[in-house]
């Protein structure tokens, strides 16, 4: 089971941090996707990383703003989220996969989301 948490409202400009805690497995044999939807769009894939750590993967428009890393001793993977925009409002997701691929249905173990609400 995946939970994300951490999320809320925040200002345009100002920062959020997400996570993502593994309960009855170990994140680190995963890649882990952070993904988010706006009610009536698609569900999108915000950035991901490797099992190992060593590789992320950010979405264009998270590029320079969100960062993605892992902390394998409390078994959990943090979004955070910086230089936020109202149009970042949407539920944060996390989930995994074997590989950080950018199909969605590849993904598993998709847990509740977290909402963030971003205001000007």
């Amino acid at each position: 089971q995946l939970q994300a948490s951490g999320g809320g409202s925040g200002q345009a400009g100002g920062s959020l941090r997400l996570s993502c805690a593994a309960h009855g497995f170990t994140l680190g044999d995963y890649a882990v996707g952070w993904f988010r939807q706006v009610p009536g769009k698609e569900r999108e894939r915000v950035s991901c990383i490797s099992n190992s750590g060593d590789r992320t993967y950010p979405a264009d428009f998270a590029k320079g703003r969100f960062t993605v890393s892992r902390d394998d001793a409390e078994n959990t993977v943090d979004l955070q989220m910086s230089s936020l925009k109202p149009e970042d409002t949407a539920v944060y997701y996390c989930a995994i996969n074997t590989i950080c691929g950018t199909t969605l249905f590849a993904y598993s173990y998709w847990g509740h989301g977290t909402l963030v609400t971003v205001s000007s």
